[in-house]
């Protein structure tokens, strides 16, 4: 099932941000889980042909988490970062940050909030700020839309599939 939801992500020209929003056909407390359980969030984050590992996934205010893609050709990409505050099902704040980046310390503070729509919908909206436009930009340029858009594709298919629940 093809969900006719689309991913709508805005990088304004010059701002340090980004805002990502897409809308699900499930209520927001499954929306929620697929974002704080483990083998959940694993099924959905990431390109369609990457797998994921997670080293470390504490989804709790202060808890830390840590998971590593691999492509087809076995190269691995790695990310991290801590939950500042996790208050079920509307809002999650934390960091994120490449670990393959020649220098440590670029982190993004992002917010994501979850909003109940009618007929047992959710809006996600997750705001992204980084330390430098130049930060920013180089995320767009990486692909991030790309890899989003391809995410929220494989958790329409959770959904279609029962597999939140």
């Amino acid at each position: 099932m093809s969900s006719t939801n689309k991913t709508n992500v805005v990088a304004e020209a010059g701002k340090q941000e980004v805002f990502i929003t897409r809308e699900f056909e499930a209520p927001r407390h499954l929306v929620f889980k697929a974002f704080t359980t483990a083998e959940l969030y694993a099924k959905w984050v990431g390109p369609c042909d990457f797998k994921m590992r997670i080293d470390k996934f504490e989804p709790y205010s202060g808890g830390s988490w840590r998971y590593v893609h691999v492509n087809p050709a076995g190269d691995e990409f790695g990310f991290h970062g801590v939950t500042h505050e996790l208050t079920a099902p509307e809002r999650i704040i934390g960091t994120f940050e490449f670990d393959g980046l020649p220098e440590k310390g670029h982190v993004v503070m992002e917010t994501v909030r979850f909003t109940e729509l009618p007929g047992n919908r959710t809006k996600v909206t997750i705001q992204m700020v980084y330390q430098s436009v130049a930060d920013r930009d180089g995320m767009v340029a990486a692909g991030m839309e790309y890899g989003m858009r391809e995410s929220h594709e494989k958790l329409d298919e959770l959904i279609a599939s029962g597999g939140l629940e």
